[in-house]
């Protein structure tokens, strides 16, 4: 089975995600339990699971909306959590993440998700997906749940490279401002450089750099900057798109992370404290229900390496089925919009622009579709 992403859903009717089976935590059977979810939820989806046989095949059986939606690619290899990125990238060869990979590079697959090990997901996606013309750094670009109407920011990198100067920074913008049309429908996404105060003398060099170089594209490329932007802007309604070096980001997610952990066992043990609190949590559980449901890290889970020649997304390695089915959600609606190829238009149109000051007029054209 092969061709374009493209010819291949004609054939299926359907759009194929590629699944990396063998990749989480908690084994195959949660991931199997995550793109059937999707599966009920969505008659449009297919998908390429990549494992051991005999131990997907009996998985996918007992789900009855997985019936004829699945192709089980026989892959005997497993890459670890502790397996480094070097190691993976010189014997990686027989696992189930690069079988999952090589689907969408063959256009088996319009893009692929893996619960898997990060740092060898990114290499192994560099290796077989190769970077886009003009891009130097791919990010890992995240959902973080916001003030916005929306309901979300966008922030990238949160660490698929701990280094970024000023053009990497760029870049970051250019791609987080395409995804976020193409996931939240936002014409013209405020876009934010993460620093440790908003005004212009602050940071460090790169940073100004960057600052000069992101409000010069501004115009060209349709989105609004509104300079820099504090750690408290993360969840706020000032941006829609915070760009940052991966190293703070890593850390600003893993913060929150943390702290919304605190917050869940600081709530429970309140409302746990007495009889009365008891009463009062009883009397707002309504409220308290929406709130966890919006707040729910697993509705957001899955971060999309962005720079690359295909889609990639990267799901929490201790994601439960309701986690995997969202990574898979955040795939499928990519693919629908066509987001590989119009971020490809929309950095070729950037680097043009860079280069010669005015993009090509059938390069600008394209990117106008978003």
């Amino acid at each position: 089975m092969t061709g374009k992403p493209d010819q291949i859903q004609a054939k299926a009717g359907r759009i194929t995600i590629s699944v990396d089976a063998m990749g989480g935590d908690a084994g195959p059977a949660v991931v199997v339990a995550g793109i059937a979810m999707s599966a009920q939820k969505n008659p449009d989806l297919g998908f390429i699971l990549h494992g051991p046989a005999e131990q997907l095949t009996p998985l996918v059986a007992r789900k009855r909306a997985l019936k004829d939606r699945v192709e089980i690619r026989d892959v005997r290899e497993v890459v670890t959590m502790e397996d480094k990125p070097s190691q993976v990238m010189r014997n990686g060869k027989g696992t189930s993440m690069w079988s999952a990979l090589e689907a969408v590079k063959n256009g088996e697959a319009a893009g692929a998700v893996s619960c898997g090990n990060t740092g060898a997901l990114m290499a192994l996606s560099m290796l077989r997906l190769r970077k886009l013309p003009g891009i130097n750094r791919p990010a890992i670009a995240i959902l973080w749940p916001s003030l916005n109407p929306q309901g979300f920011n966008v922030m990238l990198d949160v660490g698929a490279d701990v280094k970024a100067d000023a053009e990497d920074l760029l870049q970051y913008a250019l791609m987080g401002t395409s995804y976020v049309r193409n996931s939240m429908d936002l014409s013209r996404p405020r876009v934010g450089l993460l620093n440790v105060g908003t005004e212009e003398h602050k940071g460090r060099a790169e940073l100004k750099e960057a600052y000069a170089l992101i409000a010069g594209h501004a115009a060209q490329a349709s989105y609004e900057f509104v300079g820099f932007v504090e750690g408290s802007d993360i969840p706020g309604n000032a941006v829609d798109v915070i760009v940052t070096d991966g190293f703070t980001g890593n850390v600003a997610i893993k913060t929150g992370e943390g702290t919304a952990r605190v917050m869940r066992t600081a709530l429970r043990e309140a409302f746990e404290y007495s009889f009365l609190s008891k009463i009062a949590a009883l009397l707002a559980m309504t409220s308290l229900k929406r709130l966890s449901k919006r707040m729910d890290p697993r509705r957001v889970n899955g971060g999309v390496f962005l720079g690359l020649n295909g889609t990639v997304v990267k799901s929490h390695g201790g994601a439960d089925a309701t986690g995997v089915s969202a990574a898979v959600k955040l795939a499928f609606r990519l693919a629908q919009h066509g987001f590989a190829e119009k971020l490809a238009a929309r950095v070729a149109s950037a680097g043009a622009h860079t280069q010669d000051d005015t993009a090509p007029r059938a390069v600008r054209a394209a990117t106008d579709k978003e």
